[in-house]
């Protein structure tokens, strides 16, 4: 039997939950799957170019584990620019340690802790009307103060 999962650390969630080729209807395309850990995976190790061992601590987890996700994670991607495929980012046991809310009025994001009752005013064009994008990704759990609150 193997050993559950432990949470993993996202620093937040991504700014955009698909990527496909341009041209066709996302209908006829073959979907794959990246889970958040194996976006943070990416992100850590290939845009913000850490070595395995500070992702790894970075996420809460081992090195070993941080290098399978890190490749599985590029094998995916890999396949889907190369066979032209739909990326889909979602699911994944993790919880955010920030949140991210895009304007509705002109798309502005704006990077948020997960406090209640915040009022946020776009700093662009002073809308209130905000998408939530940690909402969008409901496997995850949310990470607020030393407590985690799984939160829809």
């Amino acid at each position: 039997m193997p050993r559950p999962r432990i949470e993993r650390r996202v620093k937040e969630p991504p700014r955009f939950q698909r990527f496909k080729p341009v041209g066709i209807p996302a209908r006829l395309l073959e979907r794959i799957s990246l889970t958040l850990d194996e976006f943070e995976a990416l992100r850590l190790a290939d845009y913000n170019d850490f070595e395995h061992q500070v992702a790894a601590e970075e996420m809460g987890i081992s090195r070993p584990t941080f290098t399978r996700l890190v490749d599985s994670a590029r094998k995916k991607v890999a396949k889907a620019i190369v066979e032209g495929k739909e990326i889909f980012i979602m699911g994944g046991q993790v919880y955010f340690r920030n949140n991210i809310v895009k304007c509705v009025n002109c798309g502005t994001i704006i990077q948020t802790g997960f406090e209640e009752n915040v009022s946020i005013v776009c700093p662009d064009c002073g809308g209130i009307d905000f998408i939530n994008l940690a909402q969008q990704f409901g496997f995850g759990k949310f990470h607020r103060g030393r407590h985690r609150h799984g939160r829809r």
